[in-house]
């Protein structure tokens, strides 16, 4: 069994951002040299997808232009001879894969973002993935791991992570049974609940394994929690037909939708950038040596 189809809801109008995501996607803001959704394509590559689904907006061109071939821009690298930019050009849609994408009327929620992906999808398991959410993999990126547990189970497999318990009322929390490390079978699921009636801290992040019952659940399913198509109140159907999983995986996680997690990701993947990891590190080392300084003269004052 192997996922070949990767959905990328990416419809959003990215507020959090604005005015930067005014005339931009939020998906395209760069982490460091490259925008957060070549990182969730790299990484459904990685788990053997070979086609990308997006389900875009009328303001998301940035995303079908950053994945298109700019014929021009390749042969005045090649003409200059910058044979590593040329590279890190075409390594951004490598060969054999291949890009759909989906218009979303309305944007009426991520489950209704999923339904648009019917027709590109069929009637084969496919992955999920939301970019603004980065995970750097600790051996192996998020969704390759994840896909390790489809292949063993051959069920639904949710990506989920321990939060604060006062974070809670931030994600779709699960209720769940231990069945091996890490990995957990779901009882139930609940979309932003109150701290106090949150069944567990183990909460569900930007990454999906689903079975396509999941659009037939979908067309059934009632605006919930914000008046949107909760994909979670789908799922919490799913498990009513079949075994749905909870996966904590190995790794980092950075919620590029808040302007901190943002910053952080950026802070963190330039300490390991290949190119610019240790003159950063250097840098950041003389600005907080800096910072301690005029604070210990303020004191001294």
């Amino acid at each position: 069994m192997r996922i070949r189809k990767a959905v990328f809801p990416v419809a959003g109008l990215g507020t959090r951002f604005l005015p930067a995501t005014k005339a931009s996607a939020k998906e395209m803001l760069p982490v460091v040299d490259k925008p957060l959704v070549q990182y969730a394509v790299k990484e459904a590559i990685a788990a053997g997808a070979e086609e990308m689904v997006f389900i875009t907006s009328h303001a998301k061109n940035s995303i079908m232009d950053h994945f298109d071939r700019d014929y021009e821009l390749e042969a005045a690298l090649e003409a200059k001879g910058k044979e590593e930019l040329l590279a890190a050009v075409h390594d951004v849609l490598p060969p054999g894969i291949s890009c759909v994408y989906i218009r979303q009327p309305e944007q009426l929620g991520l489950g209704d973002a999923i339904r648009c992906s019917l027709p590109a999808v069929g009637d084969q398991d496919f992955a999920v993935i939301l970019a603004d959410d980065l995970i750097a993999g600790a051996f192996q990126p998020c969704m390759a791991q994840m896909h390790r547990v489809y292949q063993e189970y051959g069920t639904s497999v949710l990506a989920v992570q321990r939060v604060p318990w006062e974070d809670t009322h931030k994600y779709g929390i699960v209720e769940a049974e231990p069945i091996g490390p890490g990995l957990s079978e779901i009882r139930g699921i609940v979309e932003k609940p109150a701290t106090e009636e949150a069944p567990s801290n183990l909460a569900v992040v930007g990454r999906y394994i689903l079975t396509p019952r999941i659009f037939r659940l979908i067309d059934k399913t009632k605006p919930g929690a914000g008046g949107e198509i909760q994909l979670t109140d789908a799922i919490e159907a799913l498990m009513g037909e079949q075994t749905v999983l909870a996966y904590e995986f190995e790794g980092t996680r950075y919620d590029c939708g808040s302007k901190f997690g943002y910053l952080k990701a950026n802070v963190e993947m330039g300490l390991k950038h290949d190119e610019i990891g240790d003159e950063f590190r250097d840098y950041l080392k003389r600005l907080t040596a800096g910072w301690e300084d005029d604070s210990e003269a303020q004191q001294a004052s």
